[in-house]
């Protein structure tokens, strides 16, 4: 499958509906009314959101109150198989997620995102307008940051200000297109 275009910053959240998360439960757009709404999109198998977890995890624990963080996987499960629901479940009841871990099995989410990598963040303002678009920070190793681009945006958000850094480069593991 070829990838549409990645969305725009200003842009509103593209409708999802009915996908089913690691906790059992079916989640739509509609049903995530926290002010702020950051959408990540995931996976098990890759390296970089292996090295991300536990920042993501703390990020939504950080920003609890007004923020919330959902992770999509979707990946092709078929040439991945890590990736799997199966697999998802285990993977977020290991890591302790607080936040909805998503399976966009027919990859219309991500089509409609024009996620490019996972992990690749989407923040959305109370109206559900795109306000930042990109990475969660600048290094793959903690120990490394210099931009802690994704809490820099939700502190802008949070105080009502316009993101100083709107837009960064994701940078991960490729999206699992089918193929067909």
């Amino acid at each position: 499958m070829s990838q549409q275009k990645t969305l725009e910053l200003g842009a509103d959240a593209p409708e999802f509906y009915d996908l089913l998360g690691a906790d059992g439960k079916r989640y739509s757009l509609k049903d995530l009314s926290k002010p702020i709404l950051v959408i990540i999109f995931s996976c098990n198998h890759c390296p970089y959101v292996q090295a991300y977890e536990d920042r993501i995890i703390s990020i939504a624990r950080d920003y609890m109150a007004k923020v919330q963080i959902v992770a999509i996987n979707s990946n092709d499960e078929k040439s991945y198989p890590e990736d799997d629901y199966k697999h998802m479940v285990e993977r977020a009841k290991k890591k302790g997620f607080t936040f909805p871990y998503l399976r966009d099995k027919e990859q219309n989410v991500v089509s409609a995102y024009g996620a490019v990598c996972t992990p690749h963040v989407f923040a959305f303002d109370k109206d559900r307008k795109l306000r930042y678009q990109g990475r969660i920070d600048d290094s793959k190793d903690p120990k490394m940051i210099k931009s802690h681009d994704l809490r820099n945006a939700l502190d802008d958000l949070i105080a009502g200000r316009e993101v100083r850094t709107p837009l960064t480069r994701a940078f991960g593991c490729s999206i699992k297109w089918f193929m067909q």
